[in-house]
């Protein structure tokens, strides 16, 4: 496994493989790897023939008062499950790498990043979708893998190519949970025992929009009232949103009658987390 540190290194290694006739696949990450992110590389390493791994806690996606300082990292560790899972490349950048001095130039899919997780982070997606352009510049991989749990975030990254023209498939993988539920997430780690158990709120309340659907409720006023109900029932969730959105537009859906994005995001003590579901008729 190589491990590149500056884009002019990543740019030669890769290349490479595209002229032995290889098919690169890419995952971003910002590391702190869990089965989550295992399970993305599992997914690249089926669908292509080398798999390029990034690790670059990306600053521009953090607001001020957000935890980039805290956020938990552990290259070594990172490296050893990546070389595991036959990874080729990792490409790990530092900030100043990836930003030069006097870095002026966004990318910004209007619209989509105002909604969900963009309402009250604001800059967050144009950070995304800035970074992950740049990989896609850098790398130029054939396919890119990201998880389900992030799926505002995969919504910008597909419109953000179809409307660049970058020519790079998009793949959505499931979200992992461990058994009792809860999302896989970085930020998991930040959970005391307690609020753990508290943080099984948000999958829960998902299971109750869920529950009711199943049972044929379409009305997506019911079906929120109903998991904002369970929410409030965990003294210990701050209910940031709760929303059913198309899960291209992230636009809101009054009714159900064809497949739409159940979303929460809440904070557990000090710890912001994100979890969804797909509902479809």
């Amino acid at each position: 496994m190589k491990i590149a540190q500056t884009i002019p290194q990543a740019r030669a290694i890769c290349p490479a493989f595209r002229a032995e006739g290889q098919r690169l696949g890419l995952v971003p990450t910002m590391g702190a790897l869990h089965e989550g992110h295992l399970s993305l590389v599992r997914a690249a390493r089926d669908e292509t023939d080398a798999v390029v791994v990034s690790i670059f806690v990306n600053p521009t996606q953090f607001g001020p008062n957000e935890d980039f300082a805290k956020y938990p990292r552990n290259f070594d560790r990172d490296c050893e499950l990546l070389e595991r899972e036959g990874v080729a490349v990792v490409f790990a950048p530092s900030a100043e790498e990836m930003y030069g001095k006097g870095s002026a130039t966004w990318v910004e899919v209007e619209g989509l990043s105002e909604r969900l997780c963009g309402k009250s982070r604001p800059g967050h997606f144009r950070g995304v979708a800035t970074v992950v352009a740049k990989l896609f510049q850098i790398i130029q991989p054939d396919t890119a893998f990201f998880g389900q749990k992030d799926a505002a975030q995969a919504a910008i990254i597909r419109r953000m190519v179809r409307d660049l023209n970058i020519p790079v498939g998009i793949e959505v993988c499931p979200i992992v949970r461990d058994p009792d539920g809860l999302a896989l997430s970085s930020r998991n780690a930040y959970l005391t025992p307690e609020e753990r158990k508290s943080a099984l709120a948000l999958y829960r309340a998902l299971k109750r929009a869920e529950g009711l659907f199943g049972g044929g409720e379409r009305d997506t006023t019911a079906l929120i009232s109903a998991a904002t109900k369970e929410l409030s029932g965990e003294p210990g969730v701050r209910l940031d949103y709760f929303e059913i959105v198309d899960p291209d537009t992230l636009d809101p859906q009054p009714t159900i009658n064809r497949k739409v994005l159940v979303a929460v995001a809440g904070f557990v003590g000090k710890t912001r987390l994100i979890d969804n579901i797909l509902l479809e008729p």
